[in-house]
């Protein structure tokens, strides 16, 4: 199977209204980065083509949290819906782009395996487009999946436009989409506001799909939690639980011992050495180097620091931009900033 030129479209424009937040929504930050930067960092094991930034609201402040990534902005003006944002991306993509993978911005759970795992279902299936769906026992919010008694995807429709019956439906529309590029750019201009928001849905691109005899297709995750958007602050406190826990998982899995693992939190550009023992609470973050077989007591804080092999921290101690030497104890509630 040959993989064919990728480009890749974020959708980053939004407001974000149910976050009761003067921010944009991709700003507000999860497990130390703003949940836009979770995204990109998850689609760059693709080495697309090129990736392109769709930025509307607070587009300046959108754009300079993105300077250290290698994307192309282009700006909706008017948030006019999500096709809307894809299709004033026309002109950013390259000529040489076959396939359009297409996610959100507000998605920073999405794993970079299950991505690729789409992409190569599209590709190995040859379709004209894929659509990501899943699961969920309350589906409330979401676009609903249409089939026929196949299970052939029909379309999607969305919460505000369902029937009762289509309420019914627990398979929802996750929002990532791998689609011909031709095709989709040409099909966006036939999207009309038909809608109870008067906007254009990407999502009625999967319906012209299929009633144009194209072949459609959906890749079903199992893992829910892995596709689902953050519209809340409930759902951003659980998005950081989740981002915590895979990451503190990975690092007992390494040797490292934790002690009631849901209240530490390590950033993902620390590293602590194996047969060291964090208590509750420890916060670690800011590329702090930990050594072997330290002991870091209850509630320690800990920024941009390196610790010697064996070095012990008392409970509480807060310490910022320093060295620790092999071996050193340092009494609780200590204090270095």
């Amino acid at each position: 199977m040959t993989s064919l030129p990728l480009a890749i479209i974020i959708l980053a424009a939004g407001k974000g209204t149910r976050m009761k937040s003067d921010k944009a929504k991709v700003l507000h930050e999860v497990f130390y980065a703003p949940m836009v930067h979770h995204v990109l960092k998850a689609v760059l094991p693709l080495q697309p083509a090129q990736t392109v930034v769709i930025v509307g609201h607070q587009q300046d402040a959108v754009a300079e949290a993105l300077a250290s990534f290698d994307v192309a902005l282009v700006v909706q003006k008017e948030q006019l819906g999500t096709g809307h944002a894809v299709r004033v991306a026309e002109n950013g993509i390259s000529e040489n782009a076959t396939t359009v993978m297409i996610l959100c911005g507000d998605t920073p759970l999405i794993q970079t395996a299950t991505l690729q795992e789409m992409y190569a279902s599209h590709l190995r299936r040859q379709a004209a487009l894929t659509l990501m769906t899943t699961i969920l026992d309350n589906p409330a919010n979401y676009g609903r999946i249409l089939c026929d008694s196949g299970n052939k995807v029909q379309g999607i429709v969305e919460q505000k436009d369902a029937t009762p019956e289509q309420l019914e439906i627990k398979e929802i529309n996750a929002g990532i989409y791998c689609v011909d590029k031709k095709w989709l750019f040409a099909a966006l201009q036939g999207v009309g506001t038909d809608n109870s928001q008067g906007e254009v849905y990407l999502t009625d691109i999967v319906k012209l799909a299929v009633d144009s005899g194209l072949h459609v297709e959906k890749f079903a995750v199992a893992a829910p939690l892995d596709v689902l958007g953050v519209n809340s602050r409930v759902e951003l406190a659980d998005a950081q639980s989740e981002l915590q826990m895979r990451r503190n998982r990975t690092l007992m899995l390494q040797g490292v011992t934790m002690h009631n693992p849901a209240t530490i939190s390590v950033s993902p550009e620390s590293s602590v050495d194996r047969d060291t023992i964090l208590g509750p609470g420890v916060n670690i973050s800011e590329g702090c180097r930990i050594g072997h077989s330290c002991k870091i007591g209850q509630g320690v804080i800990l920024k941009n620091c390196r610790l010697g092999d064996n070095a012990i921290i008392g409970p509480y101690s807060c310490l910022v931009d320093c060295t620790v030497a092999p071996n050193a104890t340092l009494a609780p509630f200590s204090e270095k900033i």
